[in-house]
């Protein structure tokens, strides 16, 4: 594994959770890549170490954003949700994470 320098505890605390939605799903098929929500101070090389430690496959590249959070109202008050991360994973071919396995 390329867990490069980084401590295990740290590598398990920057992937959240992962993003599905329908413009995830449409990546996926169609680059072989994989959304994640991270830790928003996590760094690529971090997110690459991370998914392979964790789904034990090879990572090709990773784009990351910023995510602004929504403006949202509660009757008079203005609120607003926070900041998040989002990680764009590219695997290598071949590759493949399955998070609906057992169906």
């Amino acid at each position: 594994m390329s867990a490069l320098g980084f401590s295990e505890e740290r590598l398990l605390q920057v992937i959240l959770a992962p993003q599905i939605s329908e413009k995830s799903t449409r990546v996926a098929d169609k680059h072989e890549q994989v959304v994640f929500r991270v830790a928003s101070d996590a760094t690529k090389p971090e997110v690459k170490a991370a998914v392979e430690l964790l789904f034990k496959v090879e990572v090709s590249s990773v784009q990351i954003l910023n995510v602004k959070g929504k403006e949202k109202r509660f009757g008079r008050m203005l609120g607003r949700r926070s900041d998040w991360k989002k990680a764009f994973v590219c695997l290598k071919p071949g590759q493949e994470i399955n998070f609906v396995a057992g169906q």
